[in-house]
């Protein structure tokens, strides 16, 4: 190895490919890597969160270190820079610094003053033309280039919910194969299917089991299925995220689970609640115009009234944007389709990182 002990400091917000470019370099040159996760408190993006995916990339092989550094920026004022290497040194420890590796000309600066050597990595983005600020102006631009825990942090999730047999599994199917079609990054595009359909089918099977006539109704749901349904929810839609394009779809998720909990044992238990969490979008799909299909797995035709109004009134309570989709399956792909476009078009908000202009002492 060339050097003993390399160290990288950024902010990486978010870690993109630029970052896994320069870390890679500096593992390759090193017997030891120390990389300084150094944002501001007033970032959008939890710095525990960029801990985790960084070392879910590098693995044991580099030592990720993250404190926050709430410090002015000013890189003409040698006293702004020592509050910064105080910040730095601390997070580094004891251990004499070999090189500082870096992707931007604050480089030379930051390794001089580590007393190590400056290794410049892709300074003229030639090999991969990517930054942070260019990421956070423009996530679904920059898709391919960031990693699988980004991604699903970054996905726009909308979900579909509604009453049983309206349609909330044909919608999101056909939400992600409209958004596939349209090819580029959005081919990736995915859907979680519902859960609680999977473990009835499991119930069920296995009351045949002994009882070959058995029946949905023969199928009894206790406090702990519903939390199961709403942990296994979760889990699916967190995994399908991390494959998605800028945006995933789900039928149903765990608020849903709770209208579902009341619906069977008349209330909602806190175990659920506890798992509901605030998509960027939900549609409801009323059940006025659609047909009551039973397929065996169905007991609740006299009570889709009665959910889709209380999936409406806790809509509102929960104060996450909605459209209901009424009308024809047409009429209702297209208002699904107005309102997540309308979703991506806000595009995503990130809180500006401290700043000389444009950026602090940051790799990349």
């Amino acid at each position: 190895m060339k050097y003993r002990h390399g160290v990288i400091v950024g902010k990486f917000y978010p870690p993109h490919a630029g970052h896994h470019l320069l870390i890679d370099a500096a593992a390759a040159a090193c017997e030891r890597v120390t990389v300084v996760v150094a944002p501001s408190s007033t970032e959008s993006v939890p710095l525990d969160l960029r801990l985790e995916w960084l070392r879910e990339a590098h693995g044991e092989r580099v030592r990720f270190v993250g404190v926050h550094d709430d410090h002015p920026v000013d890189y003409a004022d040698p006293a702004a820079w020592e509050r910064h290497m105080a910040v730095f040194r601390a997070a580094v420890g004891t251990d004499r610094v070999d090189a500082v590796f870096s992707s931007e000309r604050y480089g030379n600066e930051l390794a001089e003053r580590f007393h190590a050597v400056p290794e410049i990595v892709d300074l003229d983005r030639s090999r991969l033309p990517v930054s942070g600020t260019a990421v956070r102006a423009d996530p679904a631009g920059h898709w391919h280039l960031l990693g699988p825990g980004v991604r699903g942090w970054l996905a726009k999730r909308v979900v579909v919910v509604g009453a049983e047999s309206t349609g909330t599994t044909t919608m999101a199917r056909a939400l992600a194969r409209h958004y596939r079609l349209r090819g580029g990054v959005w081919a990736a595009t995915r859907w979680v299917p519902e859960f609680g359909r999977e473990l009835t089918e499991r119930k069920l099977a296995g009351l045949r089991r002994d009882r070959p006539d058995a029946t949905v109704f023969d199928v009894t749901w206790d406090r702990d299925d519903f939390v199961t349904v709403a942990v296994e929810q979760n889990a699916a839609e967190d995994a399908a995220a991390r494959l998605s394009s800028p945006v995933l779809f789900a039928d149903t998720d765990a608020f849903a689970t709770t209208i579902w909990e009341e619906r069977y044992l008349g209330s909602t238990s806190a175990a659920v609640r506890d798992r509901v969490r605030r998509p960027d979008l939900y549609l409801l799909t009323d059940n006025e115009g659609v047909p009551f299909e039973d397929d065996g797995l169905r007991d609740g035709e006299h009570l889709r009234r009665w959910m889709t109004g209380r999936f409406r009134s806790e809509l509102d309570a929960l104060g996450v944007p909605l459209r209901e989709l009424t009308g024809s399956f047409g009429e209702r792909l297209r208002a699904a389709v107005s309102a997540t476009d309308a979703l991506l078009a806000q595009g995503w908000e990130f809180a500006p990182p401290l700043s000389a202009g444009a950026a602090g002492p940051i790799g990349r």
